[in-house]
């Protein structure tokens, strides 16, 4: 009598993923595991899949809440790989209680979402949005030297919230630019008051966690210099967006955001005010980026489920 083949683990990926199906690497967890990818614009919340009761794995966005109740559907969970680098959409202590190994994306984004804030810079102090603006609504008449008239990065104060990885890289491509930097973190820098006081720019680039949330709120939005630009590429609940909306009526002269409160929604009011340029959460979208991120977070559940610890387990 044959024997009975064992039965592979389940792996639920959440969207698809930038590593294509020829890749080694996937090819490898084909081998070792069944894989089912939601599509891309599946309405149904990651919770509510029906394959999450059978899954060993699942490779999370960073918009997919994995929280305790997700964990209670999913028993034979044995790894959550959080395709991106801040973990703040996962219940951690919840994971660790139920022994679940959880991975995340670091290093891979830095350059990206680096190269992205210094792009979001550029579109902020040169008025892009107002510029395009004036095209594609037909009402540019000619060029004048008065016409939208921007300010230069070169000579001006860059304070940057959070001195991670991503910090330190958009530190040093803004120096490169002749920008003067200073941070500001939980352990060391200027206090955030007089960063935010001292600084033609702000840029923020520390995690979302319960000290952060609205942590530039009216307050410190009115504590920065007339005329400054904020600069979010980090999460979108780090800022007080109505607070934000009141400020750019007074000594905000613009800002340039990348995240949102309630992705993938957007307050309309930002959306169309003419000194905010908005991007839909790109700072990792370069091929090469997310590339890096797929492959971590693919490593992270082969090697688990093949009875090892992976390298870019969050501890």
């Amino acid at each position: 009598m044959p024997k009975r083949e064992k039965t592979r683990p389940l792996v639920l990926v959440s969207r698809p993923l930038a590593l294509e199906k020829d890749d080694p690497l996937w090819k490898k967890l084909e081998r070792l595991a069944r894989v089912v990818v939601r599509p891309v614009g599946a309405r149904q919340p990651l919770a509510s899949h029906p394959e999450l009761a059978r899954a060993a794995a699942v490779v999370t966005m960073v918009d997919d809440r994995v929280d305790a109740a997700l964990l209670a559907k999913a028993p034979f969970l044995r790894v959550v790989a959080n395709h991106a680098v801040g973990t703040n959409n996962v219940d951690l202590v919840a994971a660790r209680k139920r022994g679940i190994v959880v991975a995340n994306t670091p290093d891979v984004l830095t350059n990206a979402t680096a190269e992205l804030t210094i792009s979001l810079l550029l579109a902020a102090a040169r008025r892009f949005e107002e510029g395009t603006r004036l095209l594609r609504e037909d009402a540019f008449t000619g060029w004048h030297p008065r016409l939208l008239l921007g300010r230069e990065l070169k000579g001006a104060r860059l304070g940057i919230v959070g001195q991670g990885r991503i910090g330190r890289a958009v530190a040093a491509k803004a120096r490169a630019l002749g920008m003067k930097v200073a941070y500001s973190n939980r352990r060391s820098g200027v206090k955030l008051e007089k960063l935010l006081r001292d600084s033609d720019f702000v840029s923020l680039h520390c995690p979302l966690t319960a000290e952060t949330r609205n942590l530039i709120g009216r307050r410190e939005l009115a504590l920065m210099k007339p005329g400054s630009f904020l600069i979010n590429t980090a999460r979108g609940e780090i800022v007080d967006e109505k607070a934000l909306l009141t400020a750019l009526g007074k000594n905000l002269r613009g800002a340039a955001i990348d995240v949102f409160h309630r992705e993938p929604r957007l307050d309309a009011r930002l959306a169309r005010h003419p000194r905010v340029f908005v991007l839909p959460h790109l700072g990792s979208a370069t091929i090469e980026a997310r590339a890096g991120m797929a492959r971590l977070a693919v490593g992270a559940v082969i090697e688990v489920l093949s009875g090892r610890i992976p390298a870019n387990r969050v501890r």
